[in-house]
């Protein structure tokens, strides 16, 4: 009996389900978009709660990596003297190790008097606003006044017995303080190694990962990628140190003038505080406020300092740094704040260090991949 090879295609072919039937009992329904976002969601819940955990690996790591950044320029410009780059990476490495020694040496011991006279400086600077504004004195008078009205001899008295009395006992002070110090030179440490490994590897990691990548096209796309994150990163972090360092040699020189003492640390810790986004200025402005009122007794002459340092800020933050950086690296302000708020919550001050170069990171590797490029135009300005 002869068999119609059409009739026999056509029966293993599956019948086509009409859209209002049910599945049949055991059929896997197809993933629907709720099903993506929830994955997406857990994903990034997960991806959080690792960087927490994992932050005293991955910390130093970022913190060296962003260091290598952004000094392989000065690497690069010494390979084109033909020196092989191991000897360019040891040639910066021990620039940068004789520039952060230098530092600790000239900041170690005004650094630490002002630590140390901190509760007498406290207390001196409420006396000088005291004296300087008397209005707010006589408020608080009147508000204590206010508070004991109606209160007879004898409740004065019972509440000035029964007040509790904070007592300091510093018994695992010094051991703390030791612990703290261990740690933290430990880390030090480890970012420094790890500095000069990054330095002396060159491309030889990026070799490696386009490797692992199967298909041409996808070589060609992360070498892309990864060549325009690394100049992108390099170019605004060498910008941004030299601008910094620019405005903490300007401040220090007008502090100098003015008469304040130990003006060069307070020149180094405003460029420090200049490469937090938003709260490392604020915190500098409060800073030399607070010096310019313990040196002067004039309340015009006391803030002189924080109105020198918030006019050569505003100046590099609107006309300086844009023409430096230009428009391929400008951010959209709201993102930058809530990108710094949430690393700060996450990693503390090393993650507000650290905000900014991972938000530039993102936005190259989204305005790289067509799929997520509406992300990138979100994070640009």
């Amino acid at each position: 009996m002869a068999v119609n090879p059409h009739a026999q295609e056509t029966h293993r072919l599956p019948a086509k389900s009409d859209p209002g039937e049910t599945p049949p009992p055991g059929a896997r329904p197809p993933e629907g978009p709720k099903v993506a976002i929830v994955h997406v969601i857990i994903a990034v819940f997960g991806a959080i709660a690792f960087l927490y955990v994992a932050r005293p690996v991955v910390l130093p790591v970022l913190l060296a990596w962003m260091a290598a950044t952004t000094l392989q320029p000065l690497v690069r410009w010494l390979s084109l003297l033909r020196l092989p780059t191991s000897l360019s990476a040891a040639v910066v490495f021990s620039l940068l190790v004789a520039v952060l020694g230098l530092g600790f040496y000239r900041l170690e011991r005004p650094a630490e008097g002002w630590v140390n006279d901190a509760p007498q400086h406290m207390t001196e600077l409420r006396q000088r606003i005291q004296r300087i504004f008397p209005k707010a004195e006589h408020l608080s008078q009147a508000t204590a006044a206010v508070k004991d009205l109606g209160a007879t001899e004898a409740e004065k008295r019972e509440e000035q017995r029964t007040a509790p009395t904070v007592e300091v006992k510093d018994q695992r002070g010094t051991g703390s303080i030791l612990n703290w110090t261990g740690t933290f030179l430990a880390g030090v440490g480890e970012v420094l190694v790890l500095i000069y490994l990054l330095l002396a590897s060159g491309d030889r990691f990026l070799q490696k990962l386009v490797h692992l990548v199967p298909t041409l096209r996808g070589k060609i796309r992360a070498v892309e990628i990864s060549r325009e994150i690394q100049l992108s990163i390099s170019s605004y972090l060498f910008s941004i140190s030299l601008i910094n360092l620019c405005l903490g040699a300007i401040v220090s020189t007008g502090l100098y003038f003015m008469g304040i003492p130990n003006a060069e640390m307070w020149g180094i810790l405003v460029a420090l505080l200049n490469f937090v986004p938003y709260f490392g200025p604020i915190c500098g402005v409060i800073i030399l406020a607070a010096v310019g009122l313990l040196t002067f007794d004039s309340l015009w002459h006391g803030l002189a300092p924080p109105l020198w340092y918030l006019a050569l800020h505003l100046l590099e933050s609107n006309l300086v740094t844009p023409i430096l950086l230009g428009r391929r690296l400008t951010l959209n302000p709201v993102v930058i704040f809530v990108s710094l708020i949430f690393w700060m919550w996450l990693w503390g001050i090393p993650g507000a260090l650290l905000s900014v170069p991972i938000l530039v990171s993102v936005k190259v590797v989204c305005d790289r991949i067509p799929s997520v490029a509406h992300l990138g135009e979100l994070i640009g300005r």
